[in-house]
């Protein structure tokens, strides 16, 4: 007994002497201007590190003896310390870091689910930040993204890089996302603008490219993710109200009217703590009397957000969106000198409600892992007077689990999501149609000696859609079920070669189960049938690129230039072509489309003067695999080439080849002066039967063969932090432009703007 009691106390003397010779270091990382705690930020010393909790504590162990503290955060400066622990020592150390002002240091999240400097992350990433967008009198989040290198919006449809043209409004090969989460239409897949709360936007990602693997079926070719405002330490609220005037055009045979068309609107957003609850209240209204005739907007948008930090690891949320209004517009023209006027039978007149309510959770583990938990609800109801009215319900959830394992320099992020869909409408057959989609993905960033960054990401995707009943000319068919699973993968690195020189080579699939739209509509506009196609097929593809994003720095004005090659090849492509009797959504078959792509963007000061810069040329090629008149009869080839305008020139519909961005600001002692160009070649194809059925097409395009360029002009005076004023000249030239057959864009217009915030 005595022997055993004796070894005890030996090892518990040793077991004693072991943790004497440790110490440890404790505190906590904030922002050091709203004192808001940065979650998952990095503290290490050498190969021996940890991360932060959700309250921004952390705590780490070390030997007695002489270190370097590290701590790090994307978006911050860096925070370094020279500290000396001794035996059995808690030493507190907090760490208040600040916002790093570099461009190639703006933290983003959209390309891997977790932050990460812009510098580092492996595909073609663009930021727009809310500053340019209110300067610019952007007041919804379409009109700021044409201002994206190589982003065009055609009719309220984005494409990225060519990888769309103009669909009608059915189907997206863009992912539209609010907050992580997508906000496209249950039917059609297409992105109402008008949802997105520009009065709250913190900042706005573009991803270049197939990103199917994190975020599935309709981000075949890249991902808008709109990352909506918390509050900060002090309450804050931001006021703006706004009034266009729209000129006459050059041409005064297309003035309709005898007192101007205009545009007012008003928008709020109010942010707060109120002890453990973040509050952010957000308004929005309309009224817009536009300068095509019998055409209007009327609406009122309201939304919320909260956040509540149950525990030190556990948050709950719950956000939602109210949209109400109504709205006339028409397709296309009555002919190119009454360009303002609809052609017969071609308006309609909308009454809208739509919503949506998102709840969510947060929760940090004892070993740092993430778990979040998030959903959404969306519902549309259009009622249409021309036999065209919609209405659908989308549901969505999704649970996501992410690791940081700081030693290995490795993140893991895997997830689970559920969607549905329920969809009534005149337009299907005045009958309804479900769907459900389930998936499974895994992404693994990995990062090596701390200059080369790779991920890798796998998602398999399984697809029902149900359809009780869709008619024919003369039957009625019987209810069908369709199912359908494809997995997608990508790989990307990214290799700093020098203090500011950042290689990257990404390969990414994409696929697309097509929309209820596509697939079962049938309605009328004009002499237009549009008819339903229900054997339609989903598309596939895969885009690959090569960058170079280098930093400089001139004097005090610092940015990058960024530099990428890329390619994307679909298999079976969906688009709208002239089938006999009328429109339908076809499998077109492979497509290629090749090009690339400069941008430069900076800010700071030039010869003293603060100045902002975003420009860009995106060139592409776009062709079709099959092609061409001398192809067999009844071929996809000859199909291909008979269906467009340009029967002898192998290029994709609507698409421009050169697009050319460009956005300067300068200010002066609360002077500001900015301008916008914009420059679209003409899109050298679209279909053959607009040029020969619509009036006045064919000859507004040999007339404006050469394509477009837009100015417009901004001045304004920030009065103080709080209150600014500014005017804006759009289409400064008051040219005649068209960004898709037979709809014109605006004649020349003044508004002027005032923002206040207090």
């Amino acid at each position: 007994m005595s022997k055993f009691f004796t070894f005890f106390c030996l090892l518990a003397l040793c077991f004693q002497t072991a943790i004497a010779q440790k110490a440890t270091i404790e505190g906590k990382v904030v922002d050091a201007s709203t004192g808001e705690p940065l979650i998952a930020a990095t503290v290490r010393s050498g190969d021996i590190g940890t991360i932060t909790d959700f309250d921004g504590t952390y705590s780490l162990e070390l030997d007695a003896g002489d270190y370097s503290l590290a701590i790090r955060y994307v978006g911050y400066q860096p925070y370094n310390k020279s500290i000396k622990l001794e035996a059995g020592q808690v030493m507190k150390l907090d760490a208040f870091l600040e916002v790093e002002a570099a461009v190639l240091q703006t933290a983003t999240v959209t390309s891997g689910k977790f932050e990460k400097p812009l510098s580092e992350v492996t595909v073609s990433l663009e930021v727009l930040r809310p500053d340019l967008i209110k300067s610019t009198g952007k007041v919804t989040i379409d009109e700021a993204l044409e201002k994206i290198p190589g982003v065009t919006i055609i009719d309220g449809q984005a494409n990225i890089r060519g990888g769309s043209g103009y669909s009608q409004g059915a189907g997206s090969r863009v992912l539209l996302m609010v907050d992580d989460m997508p906000i496209l239409t249950a039917d059609a897949g297409y992105p109402n603008w008008d949802d997105v709360p520009v009065e709250n936007i913190a900042q706005v990602e573009v991803v270049k490219g197939a990103a199917s693997a994190l975020y599935g079926s309709s981000a075949l070719n890249g991902i808008i993710n709109v990352r909506t405002a918390y509050p900060k330490a002090k309450p804050e609220t931001e006021v703006a109200t706004w009034y266009t005037s729209y000129m006459n055009p050059r041409d005064e045979r297309l003035k309709w009217w005898d007192s101007a068309p205009y545009t007012f609107g008003a928008s709020a957003a109010h942010r707060r703590k109120i002890g453990k609850l973040d509050l952010v209240l957000g308004g929005y209204l309309v009224r817009e009397e536009d300068y095509n005739k019998d055409t209007y907007r009327r609406f009122g948008r309201t939304n919320f957000s909260t956040r509540y930090r149950a525990t030190d690891r556990l948050t709950i949320g719950l956000n939602g969106n109210f949209n109400f209004g109504e709205t006339a517009a028409f397709l296309y023209w009555a002919s190119d000198t009454m360009a303002y006027i609809a052609a017969p039978n071609t308006l309609s007149n909308r009454k809208r409600t739509r919503f949506n309510i998102d709840p969510f959770i947060t929760y940090y583990d004892k070993g740092g892992n993430r778990h979040r938990l998030q959903g959404r609800f969306y519902n549309v109801d259009n009622n249409n007077d021309q036999d065209q009215s919609n209405s659908s319900d989308m549901y969505y959830g999704e649970y996501q689990f992410q690791r940081q394992i700081t030693p290995a320099e490795l993140v893991v992020t895997a997830g689970a999501v559920v969607s549905g869909t329920a969809i009534s409408a005149e337009l299907y057959g005045d009958t309804t149609y479900t769907s459900r989609n389930i998936a499974t993905y895994v992404q693994l960033e990995k990062k090596f000696m701390d200059r080369l960054n790779v991920s890798g990401g796998f998602r398999y995707e399984n697809n029902v859609l149900i359809s009780p009943a869709y008619f024919n000319e003369n039957k009625q068919d019987t209810i069908t079920k369709e199912r359908e699973s494809r997995p997608v993968f990508r790989i990307g690195l990214n290799y700093r070669v020098g203090e500011a020189s950042y290689f990257r080579a990404s390969w990414g699939q994409g696929y697309r189960f097509p929309t209820v739209a596509e697939k079962f509509i049938r309605t009328n506009a004009g002499f237009i049938r549009v008819l339903p196609n229900p054997s339609l097929g989903s598309e596939t593809g895969w885009s690959a690129e090569l960058g170079l994003k280098q930093g400089f720095r001139i004097n005090g004005f610092e940015g990058f230039v960024d530099l990428a090659g890329f390619i994307s090849r679909y298999q079976d492509m969906i688009e709208f072509n002239f089938i006999g009797q009328g429109f339908k959504s076809v499998n077109i078959g492979g497509t290629d489309i090749k090009g690339f792509e400069a941008t430069i963007a900076g800010r700071g000061k030039l010869l003293g003067i603060p100045v902002s810069l975003l420009t860009g040329y995106t060139y592409i090629d776009p062709k079709f695999e099959e092609f061409g008149l001398d192809a067999p009869e009844g071929s996809q080839a000859l199909f291909n080439a008979q269906s467009s305008s340009e029967m002898e020139t192998n290029v994709l519909k609507y698409r421009s080849r050169h697009l050319f961005k460009f956005d300067l600001e300068g200010s002066h002692k609360g002077f500001f002066l900015g301008t916008e160009i914009f420059y679209n070649s003409q899109l050298v194809a679209i279909d053959n039967l607009f040029e020969v059925l619509l009036a006045g097409v064919r000859r507004f395009r040999e007339e404006h063969s050469k394509g477009y360029t837009l100015l417009n002009l901004r001045t304004g005076y920030n009065f103080s932090e709080s209150l600014k004023l500014t005017l804006l000249l759009n289409n400064t030239a008051n040219i005649e432009y068209a960004t898709r057959p037979a709809l014109m864009e605006a004649p020349r217009n003044l508004t002027a703007r005032v923002d206040y915030k207090f």
